[in-house]
């Protein structure tokens, strides 16, 4: 247990490491933006003057590094600063936000998860079947197709025959069941996206395991091929697939930006994407600070719950 201790702690500081490097790489990205967050408040025609005013109010007249550092102090206290757009703390513009990326990234992986399992076991019940074929291509299609394709593909067979809406309006005080209607689209788009990768893995986990002697053993003992994968082989390929669905569920809170500007979503991504094009920086950085945040958590929560699986996973040998 020290070692995976160990392991922890390690993951923790790497991750912190990356996080540093990824704030420094978008505020530098940021700042070779052409345009000026000052002139887009103010509107063109402003004066010189009146320009260089509010960059002065702004602090955005002070050298490069000692904003970032400034910033970055912030961060560590706990305070992302207030939007140069409007200026209303960070903190408030996110708190909605967070939370309905968050709401769409369970969604998704609620449908997505069992059934890649299902899917992706049966495949490999089924191997080189009719259905195995089916469930093969339609994996490699899925993955074939970027998400905004997927989106707008959705949106013409699914939102052009009034079943569902093509702009996903979700509210904090909307019921539960209106809302999961609302963010149907959006959350199957995810779902065809995440879905192959983690069934295509548990279906490879659980072939290379079907050859093992004690997988044999079971067979000829006459036990039933469902409850060969489930009972023998499913246990033993979990390593594998929690580590994929982990990933994956990385990639459904920081893959979420398209598939929100795609449905008009209101998240932390089309906020993002909003203040990118006002040029708020401070926005970006905290948004774009949270998306890498969760992705190397669950990172973390991958190589964990893996370890945790398969214990042998912690020695280098």
């Amino acid at each position: 247990m020290s070692q995976l201790w160990r392991m922890i702690l390690q993951r923790l500081g790497l991750g912190a490491v990356t996080l540093f490097i990824v704030s420094v790489i978008i505020f530098t990205s940021i700042e070779m933006l052409p345009g000026d967050i000052a002139q887009e408040i103010l509107g063109q025609s402003a004066t010189p003057e009146s320009v260089a005013a509010l960059r002065n109010e702004l602090g955005l007249d002070r050298p490069a590094p000692v904003r970032f550092a400034e910033w970055i102090g912030g961060v560590a206290a706990g305070d992302f600063g207030n939007s140069l757009s409007s200026g209303r703390p960070i903190s408030e513009l996110i708190d909605t936000r967070i939370w309905n990326t968050l709401f769409l990234a369970l969604y998704a992986a609620a449908i997505s998860i069992p059934l890649a399992l299902t899917l992706g076991i049966l495949a490999a019940l089924y191997r080189n079947s009719i259905f195995d074929r089916l469930a093969n291509i339609f994996a490699l299609s899925s993955v074939s197709f970027p998400e905004f394709f997927l989106g707008y593909i959705l949106i013409f067979l699914l939102s052009q025959s009034g079943l569902f809406p093509s702009v996903a309006d979700v509210s904090s005080g909307m019921p539960l069941i209106e809302k999961l209607y609302v963010a149907f689209l959006p959350a199957l788009t995810l779902t065809l996206v995440v879905t192959a990768h983690m069934m295509r893995m548990t279906r490879a986990a659980i072939i290379n395991l079907l050859a093992a002697p004690y997988i044999e053993m079971a067979r000829l003992k006459g036990v039933p091929p469902w409850r060969v994968i489930i009972r023998h082989a499913l246990p033993n390929a979990l390593a594998p697939i929690i580590n994929v669905i982990a990933l994956n569920l990385a990639y459904l809170i920081t893959g979420v930006v398209v598939v929100e500007v795609v449905f008009f979503y209101p998240g932390l991504g089309q906020l993002l994407v909003d203040s990118v094009s006002k040029r708020d920086v401070l926005v970006v950085q905290a948004a774009s600070l949270i998306f890498a945040g969760a992705y190397v958590l669950l990172n973390l929560a991958a190589d964990v719950l893996s370890t945790l699986s398969n214990p042998r996973l912690i020695h280098a040998r």
